[in-house]
């Protein structure tokens, strides 16, 4: 069997553990390794005979046992039982089409439908429309996503967060450097690469295989390797001599397209030896994904961050106190953290009403007392509502040093409806910050679809900022959107988003999203001191 069999087995099998109310862990457990055998780059067949399946990440004994009888036998048994009760190609292709398992045996009942094949004749034939829910938007929905059915699925690629991880730490282990696409912090991760150097490759070929993070080594050359990951993920290793290293490295970091346009690349035993040989200036690695041959601008730097503006604590769905994220951003040589906890419209965390803000800020006044002259600003991160208004009165945001206004419930809004909710809530007096403005989450969730030309244009306008938010699923704005907001003359914040003391690390991709976009530190508003976050904004 191929992996897209196995894990189209795992997946079935998920799917029925899921309808007749299995454990939720049990059934995550089976869709993660359904996932991580999709995308391995190796036979997962070949592991399970070796009895090396479990290697893998997230495939514990349970799984591995059940692999071992689908791979000997053909089939799972118990899979084999529940499909004759419950039609699992069916609950399948409801879940391709973002219906979850129960909703998708109901819409069959209603349908009079057992198969996928009989869904999609009924689909054809206009018979959703007669579903109870199913209304013409949703029925236009589904219509369409059958229709790109057939189309290929693009791989995904790995968070920032854990390919630095992954890459960092086989780095560290054979004395090499992270490359490929980390290096150039991409927010999703697919092409892995160390290069180490070394006048003996051989040492760090054997060395590279036997890591632990290394099921198996599918390629290996004289001084080149390609590893299969516990995430069933290829990472190459370049072994270069010395006097190779940093052409070694420029190639295994830019993207294809930056390093063609450089042409025939001289020996080099470092990187900035290599441009000067070029004649070209040095080019950080952020900015190695489209061909350039200028001087890049001076870009933020992490050292230069003098606060943080959007953290969270124990008063909603934070992991610590005030006190304990205003210490711990004191001991990271910050200035400033400004607590941001949810107004109720969230909805799926807990949120502040208007005395619980006015409680929190005799806390934060007291935490400052302590803390002095470090300061942790009376902030919040502010809903949205769907007409545009916001979450907290007038008179109780006028109280505070930071308001951060966000889009949280009822993301899917068509796109005039949604820029103007966001516009109006731009125009609010007292906001000065935007957060995660596209809304998306890597992997998972695609931009919300939103007029980013016109939102930056009246950002601008009203002197409000736009958050480079650091958590690793978010990212957003994106390198990209930040680019184009530098463009439109926007203000930006690179914020963590942290929701516990370790969240405040998430800087690191904040900035570094931020370098992508080419912004410099004359253009954060958050690498600037107290007086300047805590003024009143322009337009306000």
């Amino acid at each position: 069997m191929d992996n897209l069999e196995i894990a189209a087995r795992l997946e079935a099998f998920a799917f029925l553990l899921e309808l007749v109310e299995a454990n939720p862990y049990t059934v995550r457990a089976y869709r993660r390794a359904a996932e991580t055998i999709r995308t391995a780059a190796i036979p997962v067949e070949q592991l399970v005979a070796s009895g090396r399946v479990r290697q893998l990440r997230g495939i514990g004994p349970g799984i591995e046992a059940r692999l071992r009888e689908l791979v000997q036998t053909g089939q799972i048994a118990e899979l084999e039982e529940l499909e004759r009760e419950l039609a699992p190609d069916l609950v399948g292709l409801g879940r391709y089409l973002g219906l979850g398992a129960r909703r998708s045996v109901e819409v069959a009942r209603a349908l009079g439908v057992r198969t996928a094949e009989e869904f999609r004749e009924a689909a054809a034939e206009g018979r959703l429309a007669a579903v109870p829910g199913i209304g013409p938007k949703t029925e236009a929905r589904l219509l369409a996503a059958l229709a790109r059915e057939g189309e290929p699925r693009p791989r995904q690629g790995l968070l920032l967060n854990r390919a630095w991880e992954l890459v960092g730490n086989i780095a560290a282990a054979l004395e090499g450097t992270a490359a490929g696409d980390v290096r150039r912090w991409r927010d999703s991760c697919e092409r892995l690469a160390v290069v180490c150097a070394a006048r003996e490759p051989e040492p760090a070929l054997v060395k590279f295989a036997a890591l632990p993070q290394i099921v198996a080594v599918i390629e290996k050359e004289e001084r080149r390797a390609l590893g299969l990951t516990l995430e069933g993920l290829p990472i190459e290793l370049v072994a270069a001599q010395p006097a190779r290293f940093g052409t070694a490295l420029l190639r295994a970091t830019g993207s294809g397209a930056y390093v063609a346009a450089l042409g025939r690349l001289p020996d080099a035993p470092d990187e900035r030896a290599l441009y000067d040989r070029l004649g070209l200036p040095f080019c950080p690695p952020e900015l190695r994904e489209a061909p350039f041959w200028g001087t890049p601008p001076a870009l933020l730097g992490q050292d230069q961050i003098r606060g943080d503006l959007h953290s969270h604590t124990t008063w909603s769905d934070g992991r610590a106190s005030v006190e304990e994220m205003g210490r711990a951003a004191k001991e990271r040589g910050y200035d400033y953290l400004a607590i941001c906890d949810h107004t109720p419209a969230v909805g799926a965390v807990r949120g502040l009403s208007a005395d619980e803000v006015r409680r929190q800020g005799e806390e934060i006044a007291a935490a400052n007392e302590r803390l002095a002259p470090f300061r942790v600003l009376r902030g919040i991160e502010c809903d949205i509502l769907p007409d545009g208004r916001l979450d907290l009165p007038d008179d109780v945001l006028a109280e505070l040093e930071w308001v951060q206004a966000s889009v949280h419930g009822s993301q899917r809004m068509p796109r005039r409806e949604l820029t103007r909710r966001v516009e109006k809530a731009l125009r609010n007096p007292y906001v000065r910050c935007l957060s995660h403005p596209t809304g998306r989450y890597i992997n998972r969730r695609a931009e919300n679809a939103l007029d980013l030309e016109r939102v930056f244009r009246i950002a601008r306008e009203q002197g409000v900022a736009l958050e480079v938010n650091g958590l690793p699923d978010r990212l957003d704005l994106s390198g990209e959107h930040v680019h184009r907001a530098l463009e439109a003359g926007v203000q930006l914040v690179c914020s963590t988003d942290a929701h516990s003391i370790r969240g405040l690390e998430n800087m690191t991709l904040s900035v570094a999203t931020a370098r992508r976009g080419w912004a410099t530190a004359d253009r954060v508003l958050n690498a600037r001191g107290l007086e300047a976050v805590i003024a009143p904004r322009r337009g306000a």
